[in-house]
């Protein structure tokens, strides 16, 4: 069986109802899991694990972009995390049986569905793209909705597939395949924005930080302080405690202590193991030696 992960990311936080909604849409559709979902307030926006092979995922997408066009209007819209569109990424990731390459594909045909049922313009990214200056979420995103009908007008920015301009309330979508990434934030006891945006000036990489980070400062106006919100795109080479431990770092810098930190969304055990095993100091652990992973184990074997 073909395994893959798809974790669209929608523009509502808030509205309970209208996330409801979103999830009823995905659980109507055969043949695909609703892993988990997560939404939040401050950043206003929303993010779904999905799990399931190519056709039933490209349905339960086209379901779920049915639900946020018409309930999402983006010229109503305000929050901490940059948007493009009321459905506003949507990656494919390879899990079990399937390659990136047929990832591409299904991006490639959902983004062409996306606009043609829906007249919303559609940008490929990451290794859907074939256009270098267009790869990178952060680079497509910049200048976000509001700016978008400008931008879209500007030389090499019309969209792979769909309309020329924005839809009028639903924006953009950004629809790709991508290796498995970790979205860790860490929240700062502060309300300086500009401390936490200077953190993650350090640890990102397109500013000298580290390779497999990606990262921006934002304020948590509703708690009075400031985050630092990190995309880890190989947690192998860039471990969750190294990047922990040098926010940590660079906080003190400032008279600023860690807060706490979270995981949004999924995350392989093998990234939590790796950093219970740096802070205890733990010598040759084995991922076997966790109780439920033994008795996987044993109840896969022929008695």
């Amino acid at each position: 069986m073909a395994l893959i992960e798809c974790v669209p990311n929608v523009s509502e936080g808030r509205r309970k109802e209208v996330v409801d909604a979103l999830v009823q849409a995905v659980r109507r559709v055969p043949g695909v899991r609703l892993l988990d979902h997560s939404s939040d307030g401050a950043h206003n926006r929303s993010v779904f694990t999905l799990a399931g092979e190519s056709a039933p995922l490209k349905h339960a997408v086209l379901a779920l972009f049915e639900a946020a066009v018409t309930a999402i209007d983006l010229r109503a819209h305000s929050g901490e995390h940059p948007r493009l569109g009321a459905v506003d990424v949507v990656p494919f990731i390879p899990i079990e049986g399937v390659t990136l390459d047929e990832c591409v594909t299904l991006a490639k045909e959902t983004g062409a569905d996306v606009a043609r049922r829906f007249q919303i313009p559609v940008f490929l990214y990451e290794e859907a793209s074939t256009n270098p200056a267009r790869k990178h979420l952060e680079d497509i995103r910049r200048g976000e909705f509001e700016g978008l009908a400008a931008k879209m007008s500007s030389a090499g920015w019309a969209p792979d597939y769909g309309p020329p301009a924005p839809h009028p309330s639903a924006g953009a979508s950004v629809i790709g395949a991508r290796m498995p990434l970790i979205a860790y934030n860490i929240n700062l006891a502060t309300n300086r924005l500009d401390v936490a945006k200077k953190i993650a000036a350090a640890i990102r990489y397109s500013s000298g930080g580290f390779r497999y980070v990606k990262a921006m400062g934002i304020a948590l106006e509703d708690r009075g302080i400031v985050q630092v919100s990190m995309n880890l795109t190989n947690v192998s080479k860039t471990p969750i405690h190294r990047v922990f431990d040098l926010v940590r770092l660079e906080a003190t810098r400032y008279g600023v202590a860690v807060l706490e930190s979270e995981i949004v969304g999924l995350v392989p055990s093998a990234a939590l193991l790796e950093t219970a095993t740096h802070h205890l100091q733990l010598d040759r652990f084995e991922h076997d030696q966790i109780l439920e992973e033994r008795l996987k184990k044993a109840k896969a074997e022929p008695r």
